[in-house]
């Protein structure tokens, strides 16, 4: 099992994706997708990419800044979501720093989920994710 890995340039694109697919194909709007960020700053590169091929399905897509880390899991509620993170903080053996939105009931366009992203990272976490500020802001 492994993620899809995505450049971070097209990870509005890979949101936007996500958006149609789940409005093509799911009626009834429940949780399509859910977007989970993960703090993986100050982990060693090579258990980074153990961790991944452990715990995440190959319908899972990864795109990262740095060490900030944001999985697109389609067909996962929030609930599911959660317990991709437990795995996390159980693969490194500690809590980390992270938060869950799921379309469509945390923002209707790529650009409300990320704004909403932006805000609580750094209302829960202080952490400003300014690697989001070219797909939410307008310029």
């Amino acid at each position: 099992m492994a993620g899809v890995h995505f450049s971070f340039d097209n990870f509005k694109h890979l949101v936007d994706l996500n958006i149609g697919i789940s409005d093509r194909l799911d009626e009834n709007r429940a949780e399509s997708f859910t977007l989970l960020y993960c703090d993986f700053k100050g982990i060693e590169q090579s258990v980074v990419d153990a961790s991944l091929l452990e715990i995440l399905r190959s319908s899972d897509s990864i795109s990262n800044d740095e060490g900030n880390y944001f999985f697109v899991l389609p067909y996962t509620d929030k609930y599911g979501a959660e317990i991709v993170k437990k795995m996390f903080d159980d693969f490194f053996a500690k809590y980390l720093d992270s938060f869950l939105l799921s379309y469509p009931i945390d923002g209707e366009t790529s650009k409300a989920i990320l704004e909403n992203m932006q805000d609580s990272v750094s209302t829960f976490f202080k952490n400003e994710l300014h690697c989001l500020d070219r797909f939410t802001r307008d310029y």
